[in-house]
């Protein structure tokens, strides 16, 4: 049975809703907030009602709010309800800003806080559940470099990974850009015998033709202008390790040739120099582009693009990859709350809905970069479509005033709570306990119009 807490300083209160709610849950009672911060710690309670006027300031709300803030700071994903009397609206705004699950206006009314606390609990499981299900992708993905994928196509590329880490053969990563095919390599050299040694990246379409060769294979001493000494190439700083050539369909002809003979012979001659110098150094490469259809144009080498190429991987854009989208941006949420210090649970529905719908030109990266921005912006406990950068679609708009001709009653008195609920809704960026203050109707009364319009947010998918 799951623990509830219960804390009032009013017996009477304490008495009532123990009495109609002992046969759903086992009740722990609590009239200071002592005795509730005590109780919540020693039970590992998940979800508490409060009453901020609390002893020794039953007319204030100094107590509570100290109780408030005491129990999420021992347990953050706490469900904590407050109870307000019923001209504490500002009061129970800072609650909710302070991280407070919902509040109940007094007088209580049993059948309505039920349905609270039922979605309290409901919700608090779902999260535990993506907990786990995130530590167990984390858990299962370390052996494929970290990356995170479900879907088929990229178990295919995970399973190619480990296939060929074993080896020392050439691998060519194809891929959009923003896919994440460092992230593949780096994944392969992980698993690879030689994960000990360096994992050297070079961009050969970030540095200009006339630095590359030298970038790439070193030179020697009197080589050209300004070289003072010898220095050593990225080919030999990968020594016994793994060299990344980053988009590869740049590289210029004279250096497809000079590539061509290390991956050969293993061997190089640096800018200037007449020496031979042997390398053990893997070859990773990748490419936005089509290869073959470079070879074929007379752009590329087709003896370099084979050498390159002993093994292929595809990594699917990630518009290919729907299953992964919730997945990709639920590990980026808690990454950046981690980092900004921030207390955001998730995505409302709309914000998932887009999401899904969205094409992702920019790939993973571009889905990073609008999750961080959201979380840096987001001042609620979802994340909205705004702060995800995106505009509402002509159907997510608020319905407009005029009523059509031949509208009956009963359509029109939809509509228009449909549209003061939209706007409350984007005024108060999806926070349904916000809107539901500005309408001047209980939350429970909110979320049951919301569901007869067949209005959903993502409180009501808990």
């Amino acid at each position: 049975m799951e623990k509830l807490l219960i804390t009032d300083d009013s017996e009477e209160i304490r008495t009532q809703l123990k009495w109609g709610l002992g046969k759903d849950y086992s009740v722990f009672l609590a009239k200071n907030g002592t005795e509730a911060i005590a109780l919540f710690k020693k039970n590992s309670l998940r979800v508490a009602t409060l009453d901020l006027g609390l002893p020794p300031h039953e007319s204030g709300t100094e107590e509570g709010f100290r109780c408030l803030q005491e129990m999420l700071q021992y347990n953050p994903q706490a469900k904590v309800i407050v109870i307000t009397g019923n001209d504490q609206r500002d009061v129970a705004l800072k609650a909710i800003e302070l991280g407070a699950y919902d509040f109940f206006q007094k007088p209580i009314k049993l059948d309505e806080i039920r349905v609270i606390i039922q979605r309290a609990f409901h919700l608090s499981a779902l999260e535990e559940q993506n907990r786990l299900l995130h530590n167990a992708l984390e858990q299962q993905n370390a052996q494929v470099g970290g990356m995170i994928g479900q879907c088929p196509e990229m178990q295919e590329v995970f399973s190619t990974m480990r296939k060929v880490a074993s080896s020392d053969a050439t691998v060519l990563i194809q891929g959009e850009s923003g896919t994440g095919k460092e992230l593949v390599a780096r994944g392969i050299h992980a698993l690879s015998l030689r994960k000990n040694g360096p994992f050297v990246p070079i961009n050969c379409g970030a540095i200009p033709e006339t630095l590359l060769e030298s970038e790439l294979f070193g030179y020697e001493k009197g080589a050209f202008t300004g070289a003072h000494a010898q220095v050593q190439g990225k080919v030999e700083y990968a020594q016994n390790g793994t060299l990344f050539l980053d988009e590869i369909g740049e590289l210029p002809p004279p250096l497809q040739v000079k590539m061509l003979r290390f991956l050969q012979d293993k061997t190089i001659q640096r800018v200037g120099g007449r020496e031979d110098v042997v390398v053990n150094t893997r070859i990773l490469a990748a490419t936005n582009k089509d290869l073959l259809k470079e070879t074929n144009e007379g752009r590329f080498r087709e003896d370099l693009y084979y050498r390159l190429g002993v093994v292929l991987i595809k990594v699917p854009p990630l518009k290919e990859r729907k299953g992964d989208i919730a997945v990709l941006a639920n590990y980026f949420i808690k990454r950046y709350c981690d980092l900004y210090n921030k207390k955001i649970r998730g995505f409302n529905s709309m914000a998932l809905d887009r999401m899904d719908a969205y094409e992702w030109p920019g790939n993973i990266r571009e889905l990073e970069n609008k999750v961080q921005r959201a979380i840096v912006l987001s001042e609620g406990p979802l994340v909205a479509l705004h702060d995800l950068g995106f505009s509402p679609k002509p159907s997510e708009q608020p319905a407009v005033n005029s009523i059509p001709e031949g509208m009956t009653m009963k359509e029109a008195r939809h509509r228009m709570e449909r549209e003061m609920i939209m706007r409350a809704m984007d005024r108060h960026k999806g926070n349904i306990a916000h809107a539901a203050l500005e309408l001047g109707i209980s939350r429970p009364t909110l979320y049951d119009i919301m569901k007869k319009l067949g209005m959903y947010y993502a409180d009501q998918q808990e």
